[in-house]
C-alpha cells in the first residue's frame, strides 16, 4: 500500500458507489480501504451487504472489509461520497469538519457559493475557492468539499465550453434522454418503463439549467460570476440500461461556419490530457460523422466510458445548430468524473500523501 492512498467510499453499497469500487480496483494512485453504508449494512463484510449489480465479478480486495458508519474518523486519507442527497451535506461536512478531503457525487453542496462544481476539463481554475471554503467554515486543515455535477450536466457542459470559449452562447435549450441506472438500485418500476418514456425526473431540469451557469462561470474574487445565457431543459427516463443521451440546440454569439463549430468540438483538449491524467480520456468529444450516431449501446463505453460522443451537428432552423450528445451515466457522469476529480486534486498539490507513506524513491 506504500505511495497509494487510502480511499474511503460513503454510499458504497449503492449504484455510484459499486461503480467507485470498480473504477479504483486497478488504480495506479488509489485504493479503498474503508466502506460505508446505511444501518442496515453497517457491521457486515461488504460481500454480505452489498447486492452487486455490476458487470463482472466484486472485486476481492474489497470483499472482506467491514462496512462502517459514515461517522469519522476514517483510515483513509481521502473520502469519495455517493450519499442520497437528503443525509449528504452533514455527513460530509461532518468530515470535512474531520480534516478529510470530500470528492461528493451528491447534490447537496453543488450550488453553495463556495464549492467548486468540478469537470478538470472545463473549469479547473475553479478549485481556487477552496481557499476561501477553508478560511470560512472552519474545516481542520486538509479538511474541504469538491462537487461533481449532475450526470447530464456533465454531458451538456462539457460539449458546449469549447463552443463557449469560441463563439460565446446566448440561448441553449438541451432534450435529454436517460437512462435508467441513471436512477439507482432498484430504480424505475419495470411496468412504468417498458413500452414507455417517462417525460419527468424529481429535480433533474432545475440541476442541469442551474449546475451549467455555475460550471461555465468566470472566477472573479474567489468567487464565481455565473453565465448568464439561458438553459433550457427538458429530462426524460427511457428503456436504456446506461447512457444519458441528449438533443442540444444552441444560438451563438459570433457567426460560424458548421466546419469552425465541427473543429471547435472535435479538437477540444484541455488540463487532464495534458497533465496525462489516469482517468482523462484522449479526447474528451469524439465526434461521428455517421447519420444514425451516437447511439447508447454502440458509444457509452467511448473513452473507458469518459468521452463524450457528438453527433449529427448540424445547422438548425430555430436557433443557430444542433447537435446530438451521449455519454456514459455512471462512469463520466459520477463515479469516472469523481475520481478525475481527485486525480486533479492530488497532481495540484490539495490532497498529498502523509509522508509516512511515501515510499523511499518517491521521496
Amino acid at each position: 500500500m506504500s505511495g497509494k492512498f487510502q480511499v474511503g467510499i460513503l454510499g458504497a453499497t449503492g449504484t455510484v458507489g459499486q461503480r467507485l469500487i470498480q473504477l479504483l480496483e486497478n488504480h495506479p494512485q488509489f485504493q479503498v480501504t474503508v466502506v460505508a453504508g446505511s444501518d442496515r449494512s453497517e457491521g457486515k463484510i461488504y460481500a454480505e451487504a452489498c447486492i452487486w449489480k455490476l458487470p463482472g465479478d466484486m472485486p476481492p480486495r474489497v470483499k472482506g472489509l467491514r462496512v462502517q458508519a459514515p461517522v469519522p474518523p476514517f483510515e483513509c486519507d481521502l473520502i469519495f461520497s455517493s450519499l442520497p442527497a437528503t443525509i449528504a451535506q452533514s455527513v460530509e461536512e461532518e468530515f470535512a469538519r474531520a480534516g478529510y478531503p470530500i470528492i461528493s457525487n451528491s447534490s447537496a453542496c453543488r450550488m453553495h457559493k463556495d464549492v467548486p462544481l468540478l469537470i478538470p476539463e472545463v473549469n479547473h481554475d475553479h478549485l481556487r475557492m477552496l481557499r476561501l471554503q477553508q478560511s470560512t467554515r472552519g474545516y481542520a486543515p486538509g479538511g474541504f468539499i469538491v462537487t461533481n455535477p449532475n450526470c447530464s450536466t456533465i454531458m451538456l457542459a462539457l460539449t458546449l465550453a469549447p463552443i463557449y470559449r469560441t463563439f460565446g452562447l446566448t440561448a441553449v435549450v438541451i432534450t435529454t434522454m436517460q437512462a435508467l441506472s441513471g436512477a439507482g438500485y432498484p430504480g424505475v418500476p419495470s411496468l412504468d418503463v417498458t413500452d414507455n418514456v417517462l417525460p419527468y425526473i424529481q429535480n433533474e431540469e432545475e440541476k442541469i439549467e442551474r449546475e451549467t451557469l455555475k460550471i461555465l462561470g468566470q472566477m472573479k474574487n474567489l468567487e464565481i460570476e455565473e453565465a448568464t445565457f439561458p438553459v433550457s431543459a427538458q429530462c426524460h427516463r427511457v428503456n436504456v440500461s446506461d447512457g444519458h443521451m441528449a438533443a442540444i440546440r444552441v444560438r451563438l454569439a459570433k457567426p460560424a461556419n458548421l466546419e469552425a463549430l465541427r473543429d471547435a468540438l472535435g479538437s477540444f483538449t484541455a488540463l487532464p490530457q495534458k497533465m496525462n491524467l489516469y482517468s482523462a480520456p484522449e479526447k474528451p468529444l469524439i465526434i461521428r460523422e455517421e447519420l444514425d450516431r451516437p447511439q447508447p449501446r454502440l458509444d457509452r463505453s467511448a473513452g473507458g466510458g469518459m468521452s463524450v460522443t457528438v453527433g449529427r451537428i448540424l445547422p438548425d432552423r430555430v436557433l443557430d445548430y444542433r447537435f446530438v450528445a451521449l455519454s456514459h451515466n455512471t462512469i463520466r457522469g459520477a463515479a469516472g468524473a469523481a475520481i478525475l476529480n481527485a486525480e486533479l486534486l492530488v497532481a495540484q498539490g490539495y490532497i498529498s500523501l502523509p509522508r509516512s507513506r511515501i515510499s523511499r524513491h518517491e521521496i
